[in-house]
């Protein structure tokens, strides 16, 4: 008799923790990127934000666009920011989150976005941390350069 009550808790022990770490399985697959390549993209853009770069420009929106780098995986949301001194390229995030923000980005739109000055394939381009748009301020990234949507998936 008490070796079966042994067995028994041996067996809901079993099934307690296995119940226990596919739980936890699935919460580790739901909470990251879907492919390797979106680790690899989200990856490169937040250890290429550097905060010694960080500057704030003002200018005029010249194009909105969406660029899909690799096939399957989500487009990005880049805008031409025409200032006083150039026409620089600036990465906002991903369209899906962009898209669900309260502030539109159009062309013609006079804007001000604190970033991080980078180079991509051998280009000057600005990382957005932060846009304004007359008195609405969209916050994109933290100091450190921490996408907003990257949640619970820090570095």
């Amino acid at each position: 008799m008490r070796s079966n009550k042994h067995i028994i808790s041996i067996v809901l022990l079993f099934v307690i923790l296995s119940f226990s770490l596919a739980f936890a399985q699935q919460e580790k697959i739901q909470r990251e990127p879907t492919t390797n390549v979106d680790r690899e993209i989200k990856t490169r853009l937040q250890k290429i934000y550097d905060p010694a770069t960080v500057e704030t420009l003002s200018g005029t929106v010249e194009s909105v666009e969406s660029i899909v780098r690799v096939k399957g995986v989500s487009g990005g949301i880049h805008i031409q920011l025409k200032t006083d001194k150039e026409v620089i390229p600036v990465h906002l995030g991903p369209e899906w989150y962009i898209e669900k923000q309260n502030m539109k980005i159009e062309k013609g739109d006079k804007v001000n976005i604190k970033g991080s000055r980078v180079k991509l394939n051998d280009k000057p381009t600005i990382i957005a941390a932060e846009i304004k748009k007359g008195n609405n301020v969209l916050i994109l990234r933290d100091s450190e350069g921490i996408p907003q949507w990257a949640g619970f998936r820090r570095r």
